[in-house]
C-alpha cells in the first residue's frame, strides 16, 4: 500500500512521455534498422535457398548431360571398335586372296616350267633315241652293205616297199 501512497501523477506522466519518446526514438533509429536488417537477411537465405534449388537443378542437368555423352561416348567408341574389327578382317581377306593368287601364280608356273622341262626331256630322250636308232641302223646295214649280193637285195626290198 505504500506504493499508492508514494504515487505522483507528475512523475508518472514524465515517464510516460519519457518512455513515447524512447520508444519514437528506438522505432525511428533502432527498429528500422534492425527490421531491415532482419528483412535482408531472410531475402538473402532466401535467395541463398533458391540459388541452392537452382544449382541443384543445375547439377542433375549437367549428372543427366555427362551420362548422355558418355553413352554418346560408349557409342562411337563401339562404332569404332566395329569399323576396326570389319577393317581388320578386310585386310586379312584380302591378304588371303593376294597369297592365294601368288600361289596360284607359283603352281602355274611351276607348272608351266615342269610342261617345258618334260617337252625337252621328251625332246631329249627322242634325239638319243633317234641317235641310237641311227647307229645301230648304220652299224647293222654296214653288216648287210658289205656283201654285194646282200647290198641288191637290200635295194630291191626296199623299192619293193616304197611302192606298196
Amino acid at each position: 500500500m505504500n506504493l499508492l501512497e508514494d504515487f505522483s501523477p507528475g512523475l508518472f506522466f514524465m515517464q510516460a512521455i519519457i518512455l513515447i519518446i524512447l520508444i519514437v526514438l528506438l522505432g525511428k533509429f533502432a527498429w528500422k534498422p534492425i527490421l531491415s536488417a532482419l528483412s535482408e537477411r531472410e531475402e538473402g537465405i532466401e535467395s541463398a535457398l533458391k540459388a541452392a534449388e537452382n544449382a541443384k537443378l543445375e547439377m542433375a542437368r549437367l549428372e543427366a548431360s555427362n551420362e548422355a555423352a558418355a553413352q554418346d561416348a560408349r557409342a562411337q567408341r563401339d562404332e569404332m571398335l566395329k569399323d576396326a574389327r570389319e577393317i581388320k578382317e578386310q585386310m586379312i581377306a584380302d591378304a588371303a586372296g593376294q597369297a592365294q593368287e601368288k600361289a596360284d601364280k607359283i603352281i602355274a608356273s611351276a607348272q608351266e616350267a615342269i610342261e617345258s622341262e618334260k617337252k625337252a626331256a621328251l625332246a631329249d630322250i627322242k634325239s638319243q633315241v633317234a641317235d641310237l636308232s641311227l647307229d645301230i641302223a648304220e652299224k647293222v646295214t654296214r653288216k648287210e652293205l658289205s656283201e654285194k649280193d646282200a647290198q641288191l637285195a637290200l635295194i630291191d626290198k626296199m623299192l619293193a616297199e616304197a611302192n606298196i
